[in-house]
């Protein structure tokens, strides 16, 4: 993920309860390619060595990610039990399905308005300026998928599938968990802003990195995978760490 952005544009930190009517709805970043390659519908990929180059003036064809439901932004039915609106800043994230063990570093929107991801590809970043994981609204992790040096914090993100779990640990030493519900591939072009930055709502969770084919003119990923989770229905917040076990019985006579 060499792009140093997700396109598209969060929510202010100003904007309670979602976004005003009156605020633009979010947009991705202004399209940097030429005007006259958005005419050219698709080019044809050039096979070399077993490996797929693409032409630099044409985007090639490639596959979608389309797996799962995705879920409803907002509950009309009575919030679940477990939804804290006051939950504890997350630090980190662990996701078994693939071997995923990782602490979480504060990310802010840029002056532009753009959701950075870290600078480092091996780290992964939360919108801390955001819904807090476990309260109203989506929390947003983003990570880089690969870098010049190879595979980044969330390279095997496209492996997750519904069902799997996602567990946040929190700075209260709670920790909450998120199951998987379905995986999209968006242009970044055309990012849908209002489906994955959401403010208000039940709690669910957006994991964000690049996808598709690299454009080599743009420099980066031409796509954006986003995992959708919600909260496991079962699962309020637990403790991080077991309790310390009783103390022994002081009165040992007899034995």
């Amino acid at each position: 993920m060499t792009s140093p952005t997700t396109p598209g544009r969060p929510p202010s930190s100003s904007e309670e309860g979602g976004r005003p009517a009156s605020t633009p709805a979010i947009r991705p970043a202004p399209p940097r390619r030429p005007a006259a390659l958005l005419a050219v519908a698709a080019g044809l990929a050039l096979a070399s060595a077993g490996s797929i180059a693409l032409t630099t003036s044409e985007p090639g064809p490639r596959p979608r990610t389309d797996i799962g439901t995705l879920p409803a932004l907002r509950n009309t039915a009575s919030p679940p039990a477990q939804t804290d609106s006051t939950a504890a800043e997350p630090e980190g994230i662990h996701i078994p399905a693939i071997a995923l063990d990782s602490p979480l570093t504060d990310l802010q929107v840029t002056p532009d308005g753009h959701l950075p991801a870290p600078d480092d590809p091996d780290q992964i970043g939360w919108w801390s300026a955001g819904p807090r994981p476990g309260g109203p609204g989506a929390a947003v992790v983003v990570g880089h998928v690969d870098s010049r040096t190879g595979p980044a914090a969330f390279y095997r993100l496209s492996d997750l599938r519904p069902g799997d779990l996602i567990t946040i640990d929190r700075q209260d030493r709670t920790h909450v968990d998120f199951t998987v519900k379905a995986l999209r591939q968006y242009d970044k072009d055309h990012f849908p802003d209002d489906q994955v930055y959401t403010t208000a709502g039940t709690p669910q969770l957006r994991l964000i990195t690049c996808g598709g084919t690299f454009d080599q003119q743009r420099h980066e990923y031409r796509d954006n995978l986003v995992v959708y989770a919600t909260l496991t229905p079962t699962t309020a917040a637990q403790p991080s760490t077991p309790p310390p076990p009783p103390p022994p019985p002081t009165d040992r006579s007899g034995n």
